[in-house]
């Protein structure tokens, strides 16, 4: 038998494919060859590529690692001092990377490659990329996998061998067989000759560094007795007799070993069982509203003895994916829907499901459908949760949203069990949405505050320095102009209250996005950033809006003028010379693992340029320091920024976030305005102070920050008496 025997499919996703048992195995047990090369070398790498190579070894194989040293900041920097160091502090950085086993599986894992190595089975070598001006690390991930027929396999793409890429993060392989059509056998050559040179040091700009001390040290490190070649059957088998025990009981969720939740989480959970498994939990972002929900299914599981629908539903695809990780970990698994989910026959299992609940077929009353907020919406989904029969939960998370009234109106009373998750519940300016979310899932279990998190260490502490912009000429001039249009759009609604029609909201919005890109931010950003130029770890937050360009006329912002980000990304990127991406939405949900890890990692990607991501529910616990430019009257959504910035991280002693706060006017001009013209600006700066002075009073630098603030407020003469423009009628403008 060889490679043709094995059904190979096209692509792997580590989230949905179970890549070890489903790829490797079966490959490298038909295999006399296995060439690899990885990222970033490790002991995980070497425990990983272990997988399968028992088979190999037995039928004569060889393998050929190829792997590049990860370097810190100050690696890199001590070789830009003297290329004579070069060699040994890349050899430092690569012996750091070997560390003790974990687990007894990583103990013989490792022991059998030692063995290997010392037998010459296995070769290791490291590369890096070289060229005139710099040197760095060589970063492309693939594999060639060859039998003794001539039959080759050759795969690539963003996935590390390494326990995360394999286990945790969202990564994907594209996979190419030589034998199934000439253009595939020409990508399995290209791959192999690329290796080949590489391997040889003959590929331009790619040099391997001869480095025997690493073999022998890992065969120092590791070797302890011969070799066990039935360590994936003993391995594997020990997972699939784990599986089996939980077959014997229904497919419930329950707490994993491996979780353990705090007593608020825990009182929250007892809290929302005692009010009939109905309520909110107002959690702050960071403090684990994901697995307070999650234990609180696991607890209603054992309530209804798993006889139960549990429905969950979320904004956005990314955040399906994210929910879906922490899904499996409490042993469910779940039905993804939505329009791109890899399970093609979603809508198939989910109509078995809720067949088999209604029918009661044994060991099949528990089903789990995780789905967002469209797909939830749609004729489909809808017509499917008519038909449940039994009890049923609804889990929405970011549950604010179900307050507009499209949403409120798919609250379905087929749902007797209830939970809403939200960091901010309540609905800025809208009363009756909030209302209509208490009034459905029931009261709060739990609301645990922000600025408890920071006190509890759930969250870092953070130092807040607001930046002063003013708006240039320009933009002044139609910033008035929309001012003057806004008021023109007020009309009573049925219940007298004075409100703006829909064209005055368009122009609102075409004003909070004028604001949002004042051409003094740039400025001002450049200014703040530059103490920061060899740092990383940078998150760079901007508005999805143009900037209006001194000079130009007032007249609407056009197709010419500059985004934003993209005018921030040149200042950053080129004018600074620092490692940026941008990170907005299209970039797909493997882009973006790609990219959080390299900022991370901070070693190859220094700043994150993003749109909208601290709005989505993205996870980056790394940001060390935010410069947000676009910000928003809604507490909801800025609350929710901060607390995305103060997520705990390894080595992260605190936060620093910079936050441009937009006025009309410089502050030693405010005293030559009119009555008049004071009163059209106050609502912009009382707005930008609302959301300034909520940030300040946190912050470990509350004086210097609240000192800035105080300045304002002098120049502008706020208090609380004023009338503003806009606060005459109701309106959630800029």
């Amino acid at each position: 038998m060889g490679l043709k025997d094995v059904e190979i499919k096209n692509e792997y996703r580590s989230l949905i494919d179970k890549v070890a048992q489903e790829f490797y195995i079966p490959l490298l047990q038909h295999a006399i060859s296995y060439k690899r090369a990885v990222g970033f070398f490790s002991s995980s790498i070497l425990v990983e590529i272990s997988k399968g190579i028992s088979a190999l070894v037995k039928n004569g194989g060889s393998i050929q690692l190829v792997a590049s040293p990860y370097l810190s900041d100050d690696d890199i920097e001590a070789i830009r001092t003297g290329y004579a160091l070069r060699d040994s502090i890349i050899k430092s950085s690569v012996l750091r990377q070997l560390k003790d086993p974990k687990t007894p599986f990583e103990k013989e894992r490792l022991n059998m490659l030692a063995n290997l190595i010392a037998d010459g089975i296995l070769d290791i070598k490291i590369a890096f990329t070289e060229d005139e001006s710099k040197m760095g690390m060589y970063h492309e991930k693939m594999g060639i996998i060859s039998d003794g027929m001539g039959n080759k396999v050759a795969f690539s793409g963003s996935m590390n061998e390494s326990a995360n890429a394999l286990n945790a993060n969202y990564e994907t392989i594209d996979v190419f067989c030589s034998w199934k059509s000439e253009h595939e056998n020409e990508r399995v050559k290209a791959k192999e000759n690329a290796f080949t040179a590489i391997w040889n040091n003959s590929e331009p700009n790619i040099r391997i560094i001869e480095f025997p001390e690493l073999k022998q040290e890992i065969i120092e490190r590791y070797k302890n007795a011969p070799p066990n070649f039935n360590i994936d059957k003993e391995e594997f088998e020990s997972l699939l007799i784990g599986k089996d025990k939980k077959k014997t009981k229904r497919l419930g969720a329950v707490i994993p070993e491996s979780v353990t939740l705090h007593d608020y989480q825990k009182e929250a959970i007892e809290a929302w069982a005692l009010n009939g498994f109905r309520g909110i939990f107002d959690m702050a972002t960071g403090t684990g509203k994901t697995f307070t929900g999650l234990g609180a299914v696991a607890r209603l599981c054992e309530e209804t003895d798993n006889h139960l629908a549990v429905v969950i539903v979320c904004p956005y695809q990314h955040l399906v994916e994210q929910w879906v990780e922490d899904i499996e970990l409490f042993g469910m698994k779940p039905i993804i829907g939505y329009s791109a989910s890899n399970q093609k026959d979603w809508k198939a299992r989910l109509e078995n499901a809720i067949r088999d609940q209604k029918l009661k077929v044994r060991n099949r009353e528990f089903f789990c459908f995780v789905c967002t907020n469209a797909t939830f919406s749609s004729p489909y989904v809808q017509s499917q949760i008519a038909k449940i029969r039994g009890d049923a939960l609804l889990m929405v998370d970011e549950a604010h949203n179900f307050g507009a009234e499209n949403l409120s109106r798919l609250l379905s009373d087929k749902f007797n069990y209830r939970l809403a998750l939200s960091a901010t519940i309540d609905r800025h300016n809208d009363a009756e949405g909030t209302q209509r979310i208490r009034d459905y899932f029931g009261q709060k279990c739990i609301e645990y505050t922000l600025e408890r998190a920071i006190e509890e260490n759930k969250l870092t502490r953070y130092k807040y320095y607001p930046v002063i912009c003013t708006l240039n000429e320009a933009e002044l001039q139609r910033y008035n102009e929309l001012t003057y249009e806004i008021g023109k759009c007020i009309i009573n609604d049925k219940r007298g209250k004075k409100r703006l029609n829909e064209k005055g909201k368009i122009l609102a919005l075409a004003r909070a996005r004028l604001i949002a890109g004042a051409e003094d931010k740039i400025t001002k950003l450049e200014e703040k950033i530059k103490p920061y130029i060899n740092s990383n770890r940078i998150l760079v937050y901007c508005g999805a809006t143009k900037i209006l360009q001194s000079g130009q006329d007032s007249t609407e912002i056009d197709d010419d003028d500059i985004r934003q980000i993209d005018v921030v990304t040149d200042l950053l990127g080129n004018k600074l010379n620092m490692k940026v991406s941008q990170f907005t939405s299209k970039e797909d949900i493997a882009e973006r693992a790609i990219l959080k890890r390299e900022f991370s990692e901070g070693n190859t990607l220094q700043v994150l340029i993003a749109i909208k991501c601290l709005d989505e529910g993205v996870n980056i616990p790394k940001i060390s320091t935010a410069f947000i430019l676009a910000s928003t009257t809604n507490p909801k959504e800025y609350i929710q920024r901060r607390g995305r910035v103060l997520r705990l991280a390894e080595g992260k002693e605190f936060a620093e976030i910079y936050d441009f706060i937009t006025l009309p006017y410089g502050l030693d001009d405010v005293y030559s305005l009119t009555e008049s013209q004071l009163k059209k600006t106050m609502s912009l700066v009382r707005n930008e102070l609302s959301r300034a002075e909520e940030f300040a009073r946190l912050a470990m630098n509350m004086i210097e920050a609240q000192n800035v603030l105080d300045g304002i407020k002098e120049a502008y003469v706020i208090n609380d008496n004023i009338i503003t423009f806009e606060e005459e009628f109701e309106y959630d403008g800029c």
